[in-house]
């Protein structure tokens, strides 16, 4: 999920003023890391303190509610970190029910599902529980199966063009799409259904990570988010990432951040 927070980190100087170019400069003084970073690492510190219980409608319920926890949790211990309106309103109340939002916070924060479980079915339920507590709405729950779905793929080896026909396949979305058609007219969109697929695409036309990164970005729009979903479908699909991203990316985490990170690699051997 590294690669996902990286994306996350060097798209946020570029959310307010976007670019339409791969040329910038990765990191400057005020990259840091958003509501992105933080949610992701929510979901990803529910992954490592899942139930196991054998019925599993119990689990299903008692996964889904740690999610929401976890959330909440992390949402009052950072404050300032950037979130929508209507995710502040539910982190501030007891409830642990969704909005019926179809925004794409439920795809940025899911990519430690698609690194976690070890098959494709875990990997579309847990992250149907990790959209549900705020995004059930379909397109939601689509968009958060759609991120984790490409992250297990490229993760058990699969190439661009399988990842693609399943995606397209199972989800609806539309692929065939070029980058260079999308950028010129493409303006900020955070829905699911307006940026998960665009994220995917840019992946898809990279050479490696940090090229997913730079394509992501240079769609403009609602950048840190882009390059956050594309990140860690990167991170799964070409295994390394450079490793001055990563010291970066770091050097700007809170430490309690950086543990649950470091938790997660040591837990699922995830070796950058």
């Amino acid at each position: 999920m590294i690669g996902a927070i990286i994306g996350d980190v060097i798209g946020s100087v570029f959310e307010i003023e976007s670019t339409k170019t791969e040329d910038f400069k990765l990191f400057n003084r005020f990259s840091r890391f958003t509501d992105d970073t933080v949610l992701t690492i929510a979901i990803a510190n529910s992954v490592l303190n899942r139930t196991q219980q054998p019925v599993p409608w119990l689990r299903s319920y008692q996964n889904a509610n740690l999610y929401a926890r976890s959330l909440k949790e992390y949402a009052r211990r950072f404050p300032n970190a950037g979130y929508g309106e209507l995710f502040i309103r539910w982190s501030g109340r007891s409830t642990l029910r969704g909005y019926r939002s179809f925004g794409n916070g439920s795809a940025m924060r899911v990519s430690s599902i698609g690194f976690a479980f070890d098959t494709l079915n875990d990997v579309l339920n847990e992250a149907r529980l990790s959209a549900i507590v705020t995004h059930n709405h379909p397109e939601g729950i689509k968009g958060a199966q759609a991120i984790a779905s490409a992250i297990f793929l490229a993760r058990k080896g699969k190439d661009k063009p399988a990842i693609r026909t399943f995606l397209e396949q199972r989800f609806g979305y539309d692929l065939s799409q070029t980058l260079g058609k999308i950028r010129p007219s493409y303006t900020f969109d955070s829905s699911c259904q307006g940026s998960v697929p665009q994220a995917i695409i840019a992946f898809m036309e990279s050479a490696d990570f940090e090229d997913a990164i730079r394509k992501a970005i240079s769609l403009g729009g609602d950048s840190d988010t882009l390059a956050c979903m594309a990140g860690g479908i990167a991170q799964a699909y070409y295994k390394t990432i450079p490793t001055t991203l990563i010291t970066e990316t770091k050097l700007r985490l809170d430490h309690s951040l950086r543990q649950v990170i470091d938790s997660f690699n040591t837990r699922y051997g995830i070796k950058l």
